[in-house]
C-alpha cells in the first residue's frame, strides 16, 4: 500500500491496533475512520497528514498515543468515542484549523500542549472524570472563548493557558 496515495480511509473490524508512525506524512490523506475494534492508536501515528480534515474515533478506542494528529493543520472535526480514556501529550499539537473538540467522560488527565497551538480553537469541552490539566494543554490557542473546566480537575499545569487573549468564559 502506497500510503501517499490514500484519501479516505476505513480501518477495517480486522484491526486492533494503529502503530506507531503507521501513517506519518500521509500527505493526501483527507479523512479517517476508526472502527470499533481498535482499542490503541500509536504514537505519531498519523502525525503530519497535512490533508486531513475530519477524523471519527471508534467506541473501541481507550489509548490515543502520543502526537498522533501533531501537524494536521487543515483537521477541522474530531469525533471520539466514548471509551477512550487515555490521551497522550502533543496529541493535537498545531492542528491550526481545530475549531472545537469534546474530551470523553472517562479521560482524567490532559497530558502536556494536547492543544498547543490550536490558533482556531474557539470551545472545549472536557469530560466530568478530568482531574489534571497538564502544562502548556491551550497554549496559544488565541482565539479559545469558552471552556468547560469540570468541579473534578484539582490540578491545572504551568501555562495551561498561555496566550488565550480571546478567553471570555
Amino acid at each position: 500500500l502506497n500510503n501517499r496515495l490514500v484519501t479516505d480511509l476505513m480501518i477495517p473490524n480486522t484491526v486492533t491496533t494503529i502503530g506507531e508512525s503507521a501513517f506519518l506524512g500521509c500527505n493526501s490523506l483527507a479523512s479517517i475512520t476508526i472502527s470499533d475494534s481498535v482499542t490503541t492508536i500509536g504514537n505519531a501515528a498519523f502525525d503530519r497528514c497535512s490533508s486531513l480534515t475530519s477524523v471519527t474515533i471508534g467506541n473501541g478506542v481507550t489509548t490515543i498515543g502520543n502526537v498522533v494528529f501533531r501537524y494536521c493543520k487543515k483537521l477541522t472535526s474530531v469525533t471520539m468515542g466514548d471509551s477512550v480514556s487515555t490521551i497522550g501529550y502533543g496529541v493535537f499539537e498545531y492542528c491550526t484549523s481545530l475549531e472545537s473538540v469534546s474530551i470523553p467522560d472517562n479521560v482524567t488527565t490532559i497530558e502536556k500542549a494536547v492543544f498547543y497551538n490550536c490558533s482556531s480553537l474557539t470551545s472545549a469541552r472536557l469530560g466530568d472524570s478530568v482531574t489534571t490539566i497538564g502544562p502548556e494543554v491551550f497554549y496559544m490557542c488565541s482565539t479559545l472563548e469558552s471552556i468547560n473546566i469540570p468541579n473534578s480537575v484539582a490540578t491545572i499545569g504551568y501555562a495551561a493557558f498561555h496566550g488565550c487573549n480571546s478567553l471570555t468564559s
